[in-house]
């Protein structure tokens, strides 16, 4: 019994550890933007922080909710359209956990 208890308690330590690395992460849509989203320059979006401040955290989530966040993202950013298409899921959580912290009403960005 006691080794029962010990392999389901390393089991679910193993789960805890492997769930924690798949979340989303502000610091890497912040680097995702930086990297992939030059382009909005082009449309009057410096940097990130004004990308993200665009909005604040309510409307943020609330387009995320409703499905709608890659298409205001478009239309914040027209001229990265084909960027956004392309961005997998997990690129996508991470710019939103990225605009969500540094909103209108969140963080100010250390830079970008």
């Amino acid at each position: 019994m006691k080794k029962m208890t010990s392999i389901v308690l390393a089991t679910v330590l193993a789960m805890s550890a492997f769930t924690t690395v798949a979340s989303a992460d502000a610091k890497k849509g912040q680097k995702y933007y930086l990297k992939k989203l030059k382009v909005c320059k082009k449309d009057g979006l410096k940097n990130g922080a004004l990308f993200a401040a665009k909005n604040d955290r309510a409307t943020w989530a609330s387009l995320k909710e409703s499905g709608k966040l890659v298409d205001a993202w478009k239309e914040l950013c027209p001229s990265g359209v084909k960027k956004f298409d392309k961005m997998k899921p997990k690129h996508i959580d991470n710019l939103y956990d990225f605009v969500w912290q540094f909103a209108s009403d969140g963080d100010v960005p250390s830079c970008g």
